[in-house]
């Protein structure tokens, strides 16, 4: 058996509220309750969950942006959270995230081909960069020479790809997907989620997608994790999830995306 990519064991993360009472000790919010996932080479994994499920915590923790109070992150058999700043400095090159806002992970004062190669600056890879910007604008659908426009001649769609590109230019084995989609109207996100599967059957990339759709996550994920309010309510394959759900959470969430019949 081939080791996960991507191994989460047993992540809980907390935080301190501000205190109701000099008295009292400050209330304490559980974000993420014991999660255990892997993802292998290839696959797509969906977390979904509404709001304040912890699902983007989930993200953050997975992309070592914040430490968990218990549990660790295996990505190729390393922990991320023991490793020093200028070896997971290195290792992100394997690892990227693509965030809801394209508009604002891009610098607008900058053109397009910079933002993208920002990446193979911050860990240090010495290649051709302007070479490599314009292979990946190719592969997401967009034409090398609009490495030299801003990201205000872009439309929603286009700067989304455009963040995608910013994010396999290190030529990862993981995107990790914070509501890559949830602010694209509908037809933009099927071309938007064809790309990806596009991309992952091309590059082999291992995905965490996150959503608080179904029926976005269906269309893309192979296996799925269901939260609510920091748990992990029920976990398996896409298709079982959404024909035989085993948690009255997920029926709500199917009726929410007009999926039962």
């Amino acid at each position: 058996m081939t080791a996960p990519l991507l191994e989460a064991k047993s992540l809980t993360r907390r935080y301190h509220l501000p205190r109701n009472s000099l008295l009292r000790p400050p209330p304490v919010l559980t974000a993420v309750s014991n999660i255990s996932f892997t993802i292998q080479t290839g696959e797509t994994l969906g977390i979904v969950g509404e709001s304040g499920s912890g699902k983007s915590t989930l993200a953050r923790i997975v992309m070592a942006f914040e430490t968990p109070d218990a549990g660790e992150v295996l990505f190729r058999g390393r922990n991320l959270h023991t490793l020093r700043a200028h070896e997971l400095r290195k290792l992100r090159q394997q690892f990227q995230m693509v965030f809801q806002d394209p508009f604002g992970s891009l610098d607008p004062r900058r053109k397009v081909g910079w933002s993208i190669s920002e990446p193979l600056r911050v860990v240090g890879v010495d290649v051709a960069a302007g070479l490599r910007v314009r292979e990946v604008l190719e592969q997401v659908g967009l034409h090398p020479l609009d490495a030299d426009k801003y990201p205000h001649e872009f439309s929603g769609g286009q700067r989304q790809r455009i963040a995608i590109a910013r994010a396999i230019v290190t030529r990862p084995a993981l995107l990790v997907a914070d509501e890559a989609v949830s602010a694209l109207d509908v037809s933009v996100q099927a071309q938007i989620l064809n790309l990806l599967m596009d991309l992952q059957d091309n590059l082999g990339l291992g995905i965490l997608f996150i959503s608080h759709d179904l029926a976005v996550v269906s269309q893309v994920c192979d296996n799925l994790l269901v939260m609510q309010h920091g748990e992990l309510l029920e976990a398996g394959p896409v298709a079982r999830i959404l024909h035989n759900p085993a948690h009255l959470y997920t029926q709500t969430l199917l009726q929410a995306a007009g999926m039962t019949s």
